[in-house]
């Protein structure tokens, strides 16, 4: 059986659900040290002016908090700056009106952890998209592991990663600013609605 080894992810680029969908069996870690700038409280959109990350402000205690020990602050009003930056970038997409309803209460319910938070993201997507991965979260840190993709999937430092190319895709802002390959996964899904599964 092949495993893979992932971060947690809020809304995760096409590259994470792609392991989800191919691989028999992900493992998710908890039990690593939080870092900033990681798909862990963040995900990249595009939007009429290009590439737009949407952060979630988290509580995080001293340096070497775990992941699984990171709490979601309400800090700035984030949930209506996402939902609202989400409905500018895709109210125009062919499938947001047709998702909207299940995307929206995230941006509405508190959670009290990240990684609480990322999982029920993941079920719904995993739900809307029709794929149904074997997924279990790490009981302790792993060190190392043979398909290990924690820094291979990064929002600032990506590694090279032979199994993933990016297959374009109708995209709302194509015309303007080309194809932008690993977006987050709402994009895949609110641009390409059921057609989703044949991009990962």
């Amino acid at each position: 059986m092949m495993t893979a080894l992932l971060q947690t992810t809020y809304f995760g680029p096409v590259q994470w659900y792609q392991k989800l969908y191919r691989y028999d069996h992900c493992l998710i870690e908890q039990y690593d040290s939080y870092q900033k700038q990681t798909y862990r409280n963040r995900c990249i959109v595009a939007t009429a002016n290009g590439l737009q990350a949407l952060t979630v402000p988290v509580e995080v205690n001293g340096e070497k908090c775990l992941v699984k020990d990171v709490r979601i602050s309400d800090h700035n009003n984030w949930r209506r700056v996402h939902w609202n930056a989400l409905m500018s970038a895709y109210s125009e997409s062919p499938f947001f009106d047709y998702y909207a309803d299940d995307i929206r209460p995230f941006f509405e319910k508190r959670y009290d952890y990240l990684v609480d938070f990322n999982e029920a993201i993941r079920q719904k997507i995993c739900e809307l998209i029709d794929i149904h991965p074997e997924v279990e979260y790490t009981t302790d840190y792993i060190k190392q592991y043979a398909d290990d993709y924690r820094e291979i999937i990064h929002a600032k430092h990506p590694q090279p990663d032979s199994d993933f190319e990016p297959r374009p895709y109708w995209q709302v802002f194509s015309s303007k600013h080309g194809f932008l390959s690993n977006l987050s996964i709402l994009d895949l899904l609110f641009c390409m609605g059921p057609e989703s599964i044949f991009y990962l």
